[in-house]
């Protein structure tokens, strides 16, 4: 029987008569059997996210606040969410054990879980499904990485019958203590993609407030064209370079098992969206490039050295520096006697930019080292871009005619993206010309 599986966002549960929308959307297919659902979120401009509150709530308990007063705005959001709902459904008893366990956990964790948690318990009544918890079925190593193998096996035990209705809380799961224990933000998008795998989907739909991907910010570009349909490495670019509708490291549960994705629009769920697809089954548009995204706010360490690629050892003498410090790198460009770090800045305090760097003249006495700041990079990604000649020419050309210089080129091997940074004060304006010049 083929099954799909539907994570909700937190606008789409962002209040009783969005979630009653959700019924509806659930129940007019009837292969939609497994649903993951987030916290709620923003219902208008100002408000809060419930997960926000949380974390408010666990930092006001470890100052020494009662847990009531903490946990009330929670409280106060549930009830009206069931209110709107006008189901007869009771979460008080809910509400109080949620109360009693965050005063007993004191867990950041912990507390941040339980948005996820109720309103996957409100969502199942309403739905008249039957309830898992996360917390039973999704299991963390020691060393913090997902153990697929375990939680996959335990999701198919807690849900055997692909004709019924299961919901599970997205976000979190246990660490190997029992300890409730959370992804990243966002990680919601992970769970789904982490029960889609468990149970074998034939598709795995992520509602959200839009419908799909762009080719580009909107707030830059003015409508820019929908994408219709992505492979996962295209994804896997777009979303690490800052197209946020989907969490980036979601793909990788369904990627290895050759599960599509759908993007999906609760408020428009007449809309087409967008396809995410294995290599094998995806149909390249016929446009050269399929999307264009950025980021702001790098910092480039920019090392030259006369023969630096006879020097055994030199990249990773100058990669030890970074481990010690605790940075990761995003880009490594270099040439014979060149090679620039790309790293965001935030990740780098003064004192922090001052160690590295003198740790790299220990480490390798370069002849040169010079530090870049206010870079933003831009990724142009598409499968089209390998087989059509002069596709650099045209994107650096469309640069070049806005008087933007470049400070940086990277292109990966696989010629699936072409990764350029600019000033960040040239950042909006480089990716219109680009979009210009592929989209017109």
């Amino acid at each position: 029987m083929a099954v799909k599986v539907c994570k909700f966002g937190g606008t789409s549960m962002a209040d009783g008569n969005i979630i009653r929308s959700v019924k509806r959307i659930i129940e007019s297919d009837g292969e939609r059997r497994y649903i993951v659902v987030s916290a709620p979120g923003k219902r208008y401009s100002g408000d809060k996210k419930v997960t926000d509150l949380l974390y408010e709530c666990h930092k006001k308990l470890c100052g020494g606040a009662d847990v009531k007063e903490c946990f009330a705005p929670v409280r106060a959001r549930f009830e009206s969410i069931v209110r709107e709902l006008n189901s007869g459904i009771d979460i008080e008893g809910e509400l109080a054990a949620t109360e009693e366990r965050i005063a007993a956990a004191m867990s950041e964790d912990f507390t941040a879980s339980r948005g996820e948690y109720l309103c996957a318990k409100v969502v199942s009544l309403v739905l008249g499904a039957t309830f898992v918890d996360a917390e039973n079925v999704i299991f963390f190593r020691e060393n913090g990485e997902l153990d697929g193998e375990r939680s996959y096996k335990a999701i198919r035990e807690a849900c055997p019958d692909r004709s019924a209705l299961y919901v599970l809380p997205g976000f979190y799961g246990s660490d190997p203590s029992g300890k409730v224990k959370t992804f990243s933000r966002g990680g919601s998008d992970i769970s789904g993609a982490i029960v889609a795998r468990a149970v074998q989907a034939s598709l795995y739909e992520n509602w959200t407030d839009v419908s799909g991907f762009l080719a580009c910010d909107p707030r830059i570009v003015d409508s820019p064209r929908p994408i219709k349909s992505v492979s996962y490495k295209e994804l896997r670019e777009l979303s690490y370079m800052g197209a946020n509708v989907l969490h980036s490291e979601s793909i990788f549960p369904v990627r290895k098992a050759n599960i599509p994705i759908r993007i999906k629009n609760t408020f428009r769920p007449e809309d087409e969206g967008t396809s995410i697809l294995p290599i094998t089954r995806y149909k390249p548009s016929g446009n050269v490039v399929t999307g264009i995204a950025g980021k702001k706010n790098f910092t480039v360490i920019f090392i030259e050295k006369s023969l630096m690629n006879s020097e055994i050892g030199f990249i990773a003498r100058v990669l030890e520096v970074l481990r010690r410090n605790e940075i990761s790198v995003e880009h490594i460009p270099s040439g014979i006697d060149t090679m620039s770090l790309v790293i965001a800045s935030e990740a780098l305090t003064p004192e922090k930019l001052s160690l590295i760097t003198e740790g790299i003249r220990e480490a390798v006495s370069p002849d040169t080292i010079r530090i870049i700041e206010d870079i933003a990079l831009i990724a142009t990604v598409g499968h089209g871009m390998s087989s059509s000649v002069g596709t650099s020419a045209r994107l650096f050309n469309a640069i070049a005619a806005e008087k933007i210089n470049i400070t940086m080129i990277d292109q990966g091997s696989s010629e699936l993206n072409i990764i350029v940074g600019v000033k960040n004060e040239d950042y909006e304006k480089c990716i219109r010309a680009i979009y210009r010049e592929f989209f017109g």
